[in-house]
């Protein structure tokens, strides 16, 4: 009998741009942590049907370090009034889930220089229920800098 295995494994990229120059880039990191969550709520419960399931509605940045496969929020989450955004979705291949989206410096999403580190999916703009999260060389972000994003989620 042939054996069928999956991998699941999410890589992010980060770019700061300035005047619409890039002036800095991650390049593609990865691979993630999805949380325990993200297995139950976002994957498993989604298959399922259940009506406790997620999915990927927002992308957040923050300051802090690894997500751990317990964590539930995004260490060092910028809290500010537009801190996640609602990402555009691309499914590229049939593998591949892709969330894209721009934190603008038009729309303060710094209130002062910070230096960003990490990034994490969610389902909803406040809750605590992390799907996959990933973490970068910190990057010096001011505020009249644009920050672009993608995250993909890839299966094989």
């Amino acid at each position: 009998m042939a054996e069928n295995g999956c991998k699941i494994q999410g890589f992010s990229r980060v770019q700061l741009t300035e005047n619409g120059e890039v002036i800095g880039d991650s390049g593609f990191i990865g691979p993630n942590q999805i949380t325990n969550i993200g297995f139950l709520n976002y994957l498993c419960h989604l298959i399922g049907a259940s009506s406790g399931s997620r999915q990927v509605g927002f992308i957040a940045l923050g300051t802090g370090g690894v997500t751990a496969s317990n964590a539930s929020a995004l260490e060092g989450e910028i809290m500010n009034g537009t801190q996640r955004k609602v990402p555009t979705y691309e499914n590229i291949g049939n593998t591949t889930a892709q969330f894209t989206a721009t934190f603008a410096s038009d729309d303060s999403f710094l209130t002062e220089s910070a230096n960003l580190s990490n990034i994490g999916l969610f389902n909803g703009s406040a809750e605590n229920s992390i799907f996959a999260g990933n973490t970068y060389s910190s990057s010096a972000c001011a505020t009249n800098q644009n920050v672009n994003v993608t995250y993909q989620i890839r299966f094989s």
